[in-house]
């Protein structure tokens, strides 16, 4: 708990891709493990994979030229030249241990992307929210103005329907994960951080250790590069101007006068958001978004910097290319509108995050009302900041808090759903608060509930985005 990796050295020399070999992904499945396995794939790397349950994705994989098997088996490994895991995989693995005993090569996920990338031009997204959007944003911008970047991303972009993509041209543009401090592994020409807020305090432990890893990060960036930071977030404008001052070239962004990029005059309508952009020397520009929320508003800035600051690309055909940006999947995806209800899907999971979710959903739906299913995430996250959470679902007109969902923890006594709900009762006494129902009574509980103009917001890092589909299905049938 003190932000250091035991298993991984992430500022260790990484083997080239040509060294790589046979090279097998242990959970393929996964959607960091997957993304990186398609890069490979797409880079002449011969790829193998295994899940513990066959899955869409592992059919697309295969489709792909994977070599895919379903459970885990020391057999998997025979013959392979390198093993990719991600944090989450126990040494006790089988195919691990096989794989130790063996002497074989093993790489944390980050490090088999970032060895993939070899002369590119790079750019790494980090911060504790708005990574996979912004990642996404950026991605798309560059493609419309004709970059053909590669990408890997937390998430599927809705207009591709795939997370990660290797280009024809010399940009790649990654999501950079800080939960397990593998972000440390990019050394980007151009660094993105949203925000340094604390979180995944079960690997640091401290926020001083938080932000002393997003230090870390920064100092990875290229002595010719770039920072891009977050003026609106104090850990992240903390970081700049500590950049600043050892002579690193930074530009900041936020709705805050003195930043280097400032956002002003947001207007929403529905789905859609538009501000103005004012750059250094007052040189204006419109912005426009097929998303909504302001939070968006400073993603798209950040993904403007990057490419026109950072990587040098035309600043109009930028904008014009984050005004065809349609979304990321699981970040305020709609699932369906029955009867003028609108089902959103959102993968939000820490405080700020599910502010800046419920805020926005609240705003569309005004002067209707805001129905959430907030899925809680890690008993130690909801032990930690069971406050915020309360703070950021108090909004809603209805609150419907589910079990945690425990992922990689185990249960710690005394950790609940009932931690964010006793907070919740005093900050919103007037909003309905249903707490830990039966999973299979969600639907209809919502479907009672909404009338035509309501959101119905289904919110959470787990299982839980399989209540949006089974929710429209209620609606329709009441």
């Amino acid at each position: 708990m003190n932000g250091v990796n035991p298993r991984f050295d992430f500022t260790a020399p990484l083997p080239s891709l040509q060294e790589l070999g046979r090279t097998h992904f242990i959970a393929i499945g996964g959607s960091g493990m997957s993304g990186v396995a398609r890069v490979l794939i797409a880079r002449g790397v011969p790829v193998s994979g295994s899940d513990m349950a066959d899955s869409p994705v592992l059919q697309a994989l295969s489709a792909e030229g994977a070599r895919t098997s379903v459970g885990h088996d020391p057999a998997n490994v025979e013959g392979v030249d390198t093993v990719v895991i991600s944090s989450a995989i126990r040494e006790d693995n089988v195919e691990l241990a096989a794989a130790r005993a063996a002497g074989l090569r093993v790489l944390h996920r980050s490090q088999a992307l970032a060895a993939s990338m070899a002369d590119s031009r790079r750019v790494a997204v980090a911060g504790a929210n708005g990574k996979t959007t912004t990642t996404s944003m950026l991605t798309v911008a560059l493609q419309e103005a004709g970059v053909d970047p590669s990408f890997a991303a937390g998430g599927e972009l809705a207009r591709h329907g795939t997370n990660a993509h290797w280009g024809g041209g010399d940009v790649f543009v990654a999501e950079a994960d800080e939960s397990d401090g593998s972000f440390l592994v990019y050394r980007p020409l151009v660094g993105i951080v949203t925000n340094v807020q604390p979180d995944h305090l079960d690997f640091y432990g401290t926020a001083a250790n938080v932000a002393d890893a997003y230090q870390r990060f920064a100092e990875t960036i290229a002595p010719d590069g770039l920072l891009v930071a977050c003026h609106d977030d104090p850990g992240s404008l903390a970081l700049a101007s500590a950049r600043r001052a050892a002579g690193a070239r930074v530009l900041t962004y936020g709705f805050a006068g003195d930043a280097d990029l400032v956002l002003s005059d947001p207007t929403a309508d529905g789905l859609t958001t538009t501000a103005v952009l004012t750059g250094p020397g007052g040189v204006c520009h419109p912005l426009s978004l097929q998303v909504p929320g302001r939070h968006n508003l400073l993603n798209a800035a950040a993904a403007y910097l990057a490419a026109s600051e950072g990587l040098g690309v035309d600043a109009e055909a930028v904008l014009h290319g984050l005004a065809q940006f349609s979304g990321t999947r699981r970040r305020f995806e709609v699932k369906g509108k029955v009867d003028g209800v609108r089902v959103v899907d959102d993968y939000a999971h820490n405080g700020p995050k599910v502010a800046a979710v419920v805020c926005t959903a609240a705003d569309i739906a005004a002067p209707a009302r805001l129905h959430v299913v907030f899925q809680p995430h890690l008993y130690s996250r909801t032990r930690d900041f069971a406050e915020d959470f309360a703070r950021g679902l108090a909004p809603a007109h209805t609150v419907v808090l589910m079990d945690i969902y425990g992922a990689r923890e185990q249960p710690m006594e005394g950790i609940t759903s009932e931690v964010i709900a006793a907070p919740l009762r005093a900050l919103a006494p007037e909003a309905e608060l249903i707490v830990a129902p039966p999973r299979e009574q969600i639907p209809a509980l919502l479907a009672q509930r909404a009338r035509e103009g309501d959101v119905v917001l289904v919110v959470g890092a787990g299982d839980v985005t399989r209540l949006g589909p089974e929710i429209v299905a209620a609606l329709r049938s009441r």
